[in-house]
């Protein structure tokens, strides 16, 4: 029952957004080299640091934190979550990397250079995506809203509605500040949305289904999830959950309008 209700609420989402599109271009990529990534990581959160990935993996006593060897895709380091929690988005800010859980109102802080973990904390909501602007976190929950989080106390300062041709667009996912906008994963389909962090309105769509379809997972939840921007490299990363590649890809100039959302997974 659960995944009929998931499938008509991804599919009125389809629709909704393809609706709302009107002249938000649509931008297909090239990719640019392809890497090794371990097919056992249900991805969560992925960012560059210092010429590695960090990454954070979900499922209950599976969820972990690790920094990644991009050319080989090696775990040079991982540390373990508790056993039953869900582990979501991780963003770096100054020595620390912090996360967030889905359902376990449960944030930490590790060592960024040793993984080793600093201190937990509490939220309310669900955790999905996290990434930063310089001033702020920036908080996913799976709704249309972005929260903007002090990041000593992660308490909310701001937050934005994010639309597409003033409708909302819910299922925002991880998340990536690239170049003064955010990126992010729309849960279950092979888009990442451009979104302006003033207004929140998409300014554009980022069409993966080429890439989608190389991934290699195997599971209706091996979906497209975890963006990472080499900002002194100008290098663009993306993987999925239990994906066998991590692409590097560059993003080609806009084409003509389509449709926003064009394929939905589920089971």
């Amino acid at each position: 029952m659960f995944h009929r209700v998931l499938l008509f609420v991804l599919l009125c989402l389809a629709g909704s957004v393809a609706t709302a599109q009107g002249s938000i271009p649509v931008q297909r990529v090239e990719i640019v080299r392809t890497y090794p990534h371990d097919p056992a990581i249900f991805t969560e959160g992925l960012f560059y640091r210092d010429g590695a990935l960090y990454e954070s993996s979900g499922l209950r006593g599976q969820s972990s934190l690790r920094r990644v060897r991009i050319e080989d895709g090696r775990t040079e380091i991982q540390t373990w979550l508790p056993g039953a929690v869900f582990g979501e988005g991780i963003v770096d800010w100054g020595d620390e990397i912090i996360g967030v859980t889905w359902r376990n109102g449960a944030g930490y802080r590790w060592d960024a250079r040793t993984l080793s973990l600093r201190t937990g904390f509490d939220f309310d909501g669900e955790g999905w995506g996290l990434t930063r602007d310089g001033e702020s976190l920036i908080l996913s929950d799976g709704s249309p809203i972005l929260h903007f989080l002090d990041p000593a106390t992660f308490q909310e300062r701001r937050r934005i509605r994010v639309t597409a041709g003033g409708k909302p667009v819910p299922l925002l996912n991880e998340l990536e500040w690239v170049d003064g906008e955010i990126y992010a994963n729309i849960w279950k389909t092979d888009r990442i949305a451009r979104i302006d962090p003033v207004t929140g309105a998409v300014k554009a769509w980022i069409d993966l289904a080429d890439v989608d379809r190389l991934g290699g997972g195997q599971d209706s939840e091996d979906v497209l999830n975890g963006i990472a921007w080499d900002a002194a490299g100008k290098r663009l990363f993306v993987t999925g959950k239990r994906w066998s590649k991590l692409f590097e890809i560059r993003l080609l100039p806009p084409g003509p309008v389509v449709q926003a959302v064009r394929s939905v997974k589920t089971r």
